[in-house]
């Protein structure tokens, strides 16, 4: 079966992203990405795809996969029905990269990540930590988080246990994808014009897809629905619009593209967990201390 190409979309505020899934089972779905992927796989068990690796999981599972190595999990529901937790880091190529060039400190990691394109099985005793670090990261802001994959990233540094994966024969070179770049059309398209109206009639014909066909293609790619990753990315502008000025909320609310104050501070509150004024208050009061 040929890999699907996954688009990566980093978190709100950040340079890489960051993400827990919490899940029934774990559903095969062989991918690759141009990004460095670090995952921890929690109270599940089956079997783990790795380039041509193959092989059965059943405990805390912490893998670091290098760029193009295709990947995934797969299990079926637990019997106690309890969810599955998979915490993911993923990290571009050149922004990991350009930091361990760049500075000293990170020259140890340089060999990590060659090593990484074979994909790496970490010990019992560093996933334990890796845990920690993964819990911290879910509630940390984005800057608390930077240092958190900093500690992770030297957390897998220092196992002595850890194994190669995926054979050193196995590579994949076959990364033509024309769904990349349709895909790649229609992000640029939402960046540029999000602060108005977007519809999916509109995007499915920039990928030349029908809207249905677009619907799945999108969900599928970067796992989200179109209206979800479009009022994410609105409410990360407004973030910044709270943070940096002065403005009505009424007024940011417009700025961003959504259609009444209602709709904006459901929205805000469903990704923030706080309203708008609740968000800048607490800003304003950090500051203040």
């Amino acid at each position: 079966m040929k890999p699907m190409c996954e688009k990566v979309i980093p978190s709100s505020n950040s340079s890489w992203r960051f993400v827990k899934y919490q899940r029934p089972n774990i559903d095969f779905s062989w991918h690759y990405h141009p990004e460095y992927e670090i995952c921890l796989t929690l109270n599940s068990k089956g079997l783990r795809y790795i380039g041509d690796h193959i092989e059965e999981y059943s405990k805390p599972d912490l893998v670091f996969v290098g760029p193009y190595m295709p990947h995934t999990w797969h299990s079926a529901i637990n019997e106690d029905e309890s969810s599955q937790v998979v915490y993911v880091a993923q990290i571009p190529k050149a922004w990991l990269d350009e930091l361990v060039t760049e500075h000293p400190e990170m020259q140890g990691v340089e060999d990590m990540l060659q090593r990484s394109s074979r994909g790496i099985l970490y010990s019992s005793e560093c996933t334990k930590k890796a845990i920690v670090l993964f819990q911290q990261m879910e509630i940390a802001d984005p800057f608390s988080r930077y240092i958190l994959l900093m500690n992770l990233l030297n957390v897998m540094l220092q196992d002595q246990l850890s194994i190669l994966l995926s054979s050193r024969f196995f590579t994949y070179s076959d990364k033509t994808d024309s769904g990349v770049d349709k895909l790649d059309r229609v992000i640029e398209f939402i960046y540029g014009n999000f602060d108005r109206s977007l519809y999916a009639d509109e995007l499915a014909a920039i990928a030349h897809m029908s809207t249905n066909h677009f619907h799945r293609f999108f969900k599928k790619r970067t796992e989200r629905t179109l209206t979800v990753f479009i009022n994410q990315l609105r409410v990360g502008k407004a973030c910044k619009l709270l943070i940096n000025s002065n403005h009505p909320i009424s007024v940011i609310s417009d700025q961003c593209g959504f259609n009444n104050i209602s709709n904006f501070n459901r929205q805000f509150l469903s990704i923030k967990g706080s309203t708008p004024s609740g968000f800048r208050k607490s800003i304003r009061l950090k500051h203040a201390q």
